[in-house]
């Protein structure tokens, strides 16, 4: 089985080390196509204004100089032309992908260009907690728990132009309780802020800082479930129509 890697945090970050680690119990044939810098929140952007570069560091290790799709319609294009890969994992992330998360995440959006090519792909992200600043956060529970909640996956007949979101839990929740499939939460951020500064030539600027958020209900959601301390399976789709409005917006032009 032919696995590529890839994910918005960096070619340099711990948690893909910590993917890369987990899909070797998978296969021996996995490649590391990822962007060179961090590109979180980045979302499903393309870069279409700049060129797109590309470093290689060893065999099957490449870094590209752009967002996480672009890391990956490239390897798809162009490093792995000879033949596609039969799994595409994204993450590990540094912090959880829940609910709303999805619609922002540079990891989902890695997994999901990977879903519109027709290749099973899977997003996996690390909720860490309060006590856990900068880098020092603990992927215990996606080392333990990563190969476990995968292999499942593998014979999996996966519907088309789907991907599977997967959090594991922080340590604060304490030890793993199992594995739970779910679907995606909403949270309740309250009012979006920015905190104005000043840069040292005099400058104003802004900085995205979210106010504070209510704690998730027991809705049955992800969020709830990965909080309790359960690894959360959510599968996701790329079809963003609202079916059900459909027969109500058809009668308005009718006639």
């Amino acid at each position: 089985m032919r696995i590529l890697l890839s994910n918005d945090d960096g070619y340099h970050a711990p948690g893909l080390a910590v993917l890369e680690k987990i899909a070797a119990e998978l296969s021996d044939d996995v490649w590391i196509v990822a962007p060179a810098e961090e590109q979180s929140g980045t979302g499903r952007s393309l870069t279409l204004t700049r060129p797109l570069r590309v470093r290689q560091f060893a065999e099957r290790r490449y870094a590209v100089a752009g967002t996480p799709t672009d890391a990956v319609m490239i390897a798809l294009a162009e490093l792995m032309s000879d033949g596609p890969p039969d799994l595409i994992l994204s993450g590990v992330n540094r912090g959880g992908n829940l609910a709303e998360d999805v619609m922002y995440s540079g990891t989902v959006s890695a997994a999901m260009e990977g879903a519109l090519a027709g290749i099973r792909s899977v997003a996996l992200s690390q909720r860490y907690g309060a006590v856990e600043p900068g880098d020092d956060v603990s992927f215990a529970a996606a080392e333990e728990w990563g190969a476990r909640v995968l292999r499942p996956l593998l014979d999996h007949d996966w519907p088309a132009r789907t991907m599977v979101n997967v959090n594991f839990p922080s340590p604060d929740a304490g030890a793993v309780k199992g594995v739970k499939v779910v679907p995606q939460g909403l949270r309740d951020y309250g009012r979006v802020r920015f905190d104005p500064r000043t840069d040292p030539r005099g400058y104003p600027y802004y900085w995205l800082a979210l106010g504070s958020i209510a704690p998730p209900c027991d809705d049955g959601t992800d969020l709830p479930t990965v909080a309790d301390g359960h690894v959360t399976v959510t599968p996701l789709h790329l079809d963003l129509t609202h079916h059900a409005s459909l027969p109500a917006l058809e009668a308005l032009y009718r006639g």
